[in-house]
């Protein structure tokens, strides 16, 4: 008797559900404030994107209606702020942050279903998630060894993100670009520390052809919040 495909939600080896909040332990002079215009410091961008760094300007966003484009998959998880995670359905994990209003779905699974879904969301904010479990030993594609820190109490399984079809944005909030060509890897881990706070850190590589040298790579904590209490939801700022 053939086995029925266990879904995205079947198979998760640890839980995700919940409010998470980033406590800003570093990089606080792009994280908490806009940065000046022209700062790219730590970002390896092509000499060629330092003409579109200088254009960068917030007036003509907000009088496009642009005002979300430092809010797209590559940078949202660096904003600091709440993310509400549940399970729209049994192979759709959603992420929705309070800062930008803006709302992350990752799939899973696989076949024509998503080839179609990917298609309907090209050039979008968030673009278009192919999420799977699993285990973070070794190194990824990325050249990355991941998950093989000696942090406590954390699992042998890792979340996997792949985010394509994306829309050209920011990834800091004074203008400095991602294309349309970007390719969004995460790594998403859940830990839990010696006073008993559960957390997840995501480690983000942000590879874009058009305007970055080499990758981009952050990685950002988030601690579970006991309840939704604070999970204030407001709009774009394009400053």
């Amino acid at each position: 008797m053939a086995q029925v495909p266990r879904t995205g939600k079947g198979a998760a080896p640890v839980d995700f559900a919940g409010t998470w909040v980033s406590p800003v332990m570093e990089d606080y002079r792009w994280r908490m404030v806009t940065p000046l215009k022209g700062d790219a410091a730590s970002i390896p961008y092509k000499e060629d994107a330092r003409k579109t760094i200088d254009a960068w300007d917030p007036a003509k966003d907000e009088a496009a209606g642009l005002q979300c484009k430092a809010y797209g998959a590559p940078a949202l998880m660096r904003i600091p702020g709440r993310v509400r995670i549940s399970w729209q359905d049994e192979n759709t994990l959603k992420i929705e942050s309070d800062q930008g209003r803006q709302t992350r779905l990752l799939h899973f699974g696989s076949g024509e279903p998503r080839a179609a879904a990917a298609v309907a969301v090209k050039g979008s904010w968030q673009g278009y998630s192919v999420a799977r479990w699993e285990a973070a030993q070794g190194p990824t594609a990325a050249g990355l060894a991941l998950g093989t820190s000696a942090r406590w109490n954390t699992r042998s399984e890792s979340l996997e993100v792949i985010t394509t079809n994306l829309r050209d944005g920011y990834l800091r909030r004074n203008g400095v670009p991602y294309s349309d060509k970007t390719k969004l890897t995460e790594y998403f881990d859940r830990w839990t520390n010696p006073e008993g706070q559960e957390w997840f850190t995501v480690t983000t590589i942000v590879e874009d052809p058009v305007y970055l040298e080499r990758p981009f790579v952050t990685t950002t904590d988030f601690r579970r919040e006991p309840d939704d209490s604070k999970f204030s939801p407001s709009a774009c700022a394009a400053r």
